[in-house]
């Protein structure tokens, strides 16, 4: 049979699926070929000693000297496919396995010298899917942070003071750009990067990724919504809580209730060979029969307008989703349970838990309360 080399070429700060391959992590673009059972990179001279000595594969190669051997067939200035041409044309390498997001003009330049192009979706890696105790350790190890970080935030909203309807701290407006920053400063100084962090209020919580800005509002949903990535493992948690600092109308009680309600249902459902989908569509039935119709309302999608969960590891989504199309789960899968409810008329409401999929039972890893009022 003719042998194929799977190839990413990207920087491995931004690819996750290079990290996962080599454990090198590099700020410019590299090749990473996986040819039967060995691994190879092909690394410029600056990295080149650094990624024998760190990147975990069988091989590290020498671009330049690739470079060189172009040079002496008569290309003036080498670029990038001219290289691995020279490198795929030695081992006698006709096709290629390439993901999906690989780049266009490098796709259309190899097969412009000859090459045969598969394209495989995700997970490009399976492997990638089910997390051994190593890497489970570090999405804890990540979590446990986060954690201290919820636990912070809510802090600094509880230990605030109601005025005119608005929270202050230390006698100024406690807003969400200030939370966020504290949230920021303390999971760096863990060694974790939080960005885009969500601490919204009011109505902004009616819809679920804005970020949230402004002086944080009594009386009203505030939802905190974290999700950091590990400056040393790369792993990321994932977590949401939703609290009211003051009184939460019945209305916002009943929904608080329901979404608890809906993550307890969805957790007691996870476990290996179950389908998304069939844990999301149970959702969907479950607030339904709460009184909580989710479509388009007043020319706006409100209710349950997102997905139940998404796998979290080296990215912070990746599979398996659960949701409407959904994936089968397997043991050693960690995902998140995040059912929510959004109107426009109160806000909205979402909780996040991180759970590891298993044969029988779930694990539930997150332990930070859920409260409501505060």
């Amino acid at each position: 049979m003719e042998e194929k080399a799977l190839l990413i070429i990207a920087s491995s700060e931004v690819d996750s699926n290079l990290y996962y391959a080599t454990k090198f992590l590099a700020p410019d673009p590299f090749i990473y070929l996986q040819i039967g059972n060995e691994t190879l990179i092909l690394l410029n001279d600056l990295e080149l000693e650094r990624g024998k000595r760190e990147a975990r594969v069988d091989t590290v190669l020498s671009y330049s000297h690739y470079e060189n051997i172009a040079k002496g067939k008569g290309i003036e200035r080498p670029d990038l496919i001219d290289v691995l041409h020279e490198f795929l044309r030695e081992r006698n390498i006709k096709t290629v396995v390439i993901p999906a997001y690989f780049g266009v003009r490098q796709a259309l330049l190899l097969q412009g010298k000859g090459y045969n192009l598969e394209v495989k979706k995700e997970p490009f890696f399976p492997t990638r899917e089910i997390k051994d105790q190593r890497e489970i350790g570090y999405i804890k190890d990540a979590l446990k942070k986060t954690e201290e970080a919820m636990d912070m935030a809510i802090s600094l909203i509880k230990e605030s003071t109601i005025r005119n309807g608005y929270l202050y701290n230390k006698g100024r407006p406690l807003t969400s750009e200030e939370v966020k920053k504290q949230i920021a400063l303390y999971l760096l100084e863990q060694d974790l990067m939080a960005i885009h962090t969500i601490v919204s209020s009011g109505q902004d919580t009616a819809y679920p990724h804005k970020e949230g800005e402004g002086p944080l509002r009594a009386n009203v949903p505030i939802i905190i919504d974290i999700f950091p990535r590990s400056l040393r493992h790369r792993y990321y948690a994932d977590m949401t809580r939703t609290v009211v600092r003051g009184k939460a109308s019945p209305k916002l009680r009943k929904m608080y209730e329901a979404v608890l309600g809906a993550q307890e249902k969805a957790i007691l459902m996870i476990r290996s060979g179950v389908d998304g989908s069939t844990i999301h569509y149970a959702l969907i039935d479950y607030f339904k029969s709460a009184g909580f119709d989710t479509g388009n309302m007043d020319g706006k999608m409100q209710g349950f307008i997102h997905g139940t969960g998404h796998g979290v590891g080296l990215d912070i989504h990746e599979p398996p989703r659960i949701n409407r199309q959904g994936d089968k789960l397997k043991a050693g899968h960690v995902v998140t349970v995040e059912p929510g409810l959004y109107y426009m008329d109160i806000g909205g409401i979402r909780l996040e838990d991180m759970v590891i999929v298993t044969e029988h039972n779930p694990i539930n890893i997150t332990t930070y309360p859920k409260d409501l009022e505060i």
